[in-house]
């Protein structure tokens, strides 16, 4: 029995700018700020490789003083609804009827929402009554490959079966406009807004990449790396600059030992399917990776055009694999990274 990924699918937020037209709106936020530290701030936007953000708020609502109560109700009312258009774009895609979904495990951590996301899927699509639900509410930019992992274990355990990842998330809605660190700056600067739903199934009817193993990885004594900060404005971003070092320090225990459980090498790989954290984590992978002749143009792409969604963002590079034209025979590796530290891999057949 086999659990294979039956399509992926994608949405955006209505509002969207690209960075030359941010930069307004980082002088008016700045406004009384030293001019070095005010052009440093804008260096940063302009050489994050990021050219387009979306967001469930306008700009001029980011850049306010919304309170933590308002900014965590627009992102309930902009996630049921941009999840539920997500997850019926995914339906249709496969093919599926909204009843064919045994499982369905959905993913955020920048609000808070109780009941959470799969609660109300279940009652706007009308999912069925006894469906098995996960949410996963705390494992950052790594909880999109680690709510498939998830998945695959119920679908694994459960031959004939359907599940649906929902990735829901908006940095955006975290913004901080009183806090002039740098770990603010640079989250604003690489991150935007996005929904993805990953359609998983063991049922003998669906075909699509088949999952070959899944594993994670755990850094030891790095819980203060990377997270949120529960604040009285709401979820302050915390993020050490040490990131790209500490991942580049553990890449051969992330990737090799992995392989090599299943008789493989790097040299095996054809596809390189990597969450796209931010351009110092992209370029780490390229140095690291492009010398193998592999390559993480799409991983790039995304990050380019999109911005780094969190634990959506594996999703998007995912998505541009499965409708591309891959061989029979080809083999994929998945791989993010999240607070705890912790990374997430999964290695995928077509």
């Amino acid at each position: 029995m086999s659990v294979k990924i039956k399509t992926i699918a994608k949405l955006l937020p209505r509002y969207s700018r690209k960075t030359e037209e941010i930069i307004p709106f980082l002088d008016s936020w700045l406004s009384g700020q030293d001019e070095r530290f005010i052009r440093k701030v804008k260096k940063i936007f302009e050489n994050a490789g990021v050219d387009q953000r979306y967001s469930i708020m306008s700009p001029e609502e980011v850049f306010s003083n919304l309170t933590f109560e308002e900014r965590n109700n627009i992102y309930v009312r902009e996630g049921t609804n941009l999840a539920t258009e997500c997850l019926k774009k995914a339906l249709k895609k496969a093919t599926w009827l909204p009843e064919d979904l045994d499982y369905i495990i959905t993913v955020s951590c920048t609000g808070i929402m109780i009941p959470s996301l799969d609660a109300y899927l279940i009652n706007t699509l009308n999912l069925k009554q006894d469906i098995v639900r996960l949410p996963v509410t705390e494992m950052g930019c790594a909880a999109g490959v680690s709510g498939m992992i998830y998945a695959n274990n119920f679908l694994k355990a459960n031959p004939g079966k359907r599940a649906a990842v929902v990735a829901y998330e908006s940095p955006t809605a975290t913004f901080q406009v009183n806090d002039f660190s740098m770990a603010n700056i640079v989250s604003a600067a690489i991150f935007g807004d996005g929904v993805a739903c990953a359609l998983l199934s063991s049922h003998s009817d669906d075909e699509g990449p088949e999952i070959i193993a899944d594993e994670m990885y755990h850094f030891y004594n790095a819980e203060q790396m990377m997270g949120f900060k529960l604040v009285n404005s709401g979820l302050q971003m915390v993020l050490d600059v040490a990131v790209p070092d500490t991942i580049e320090s553990h890449f051969p225990d992330i990737i090799h030992p992995f392989l090599a459980k299943h008789e493989l090498t790097i040299d095996d790989i054809d596809h390189l399917i990597f969450h796209p954290g931010g351009k110092k984590i992209v370029q780490l992978v390229d140095d690291l990776f492009g010398k193998l002749d592999k390559n993480i143009e799409d991983t790039k792409a995304v990050l380019r055009l999109f911005g780094n969604m969190s634990s959506a963002t594996v999703m998007y590079v995912l998505e541009r694999f499965i409708e591309g034209e891959q061989k029979a025979g080809d083999l994929g590796l998945m791989l993010s990274f999240g607070p705890g530290f912790s990374a997430q891999r999964i290695l995928l057949k077509w």
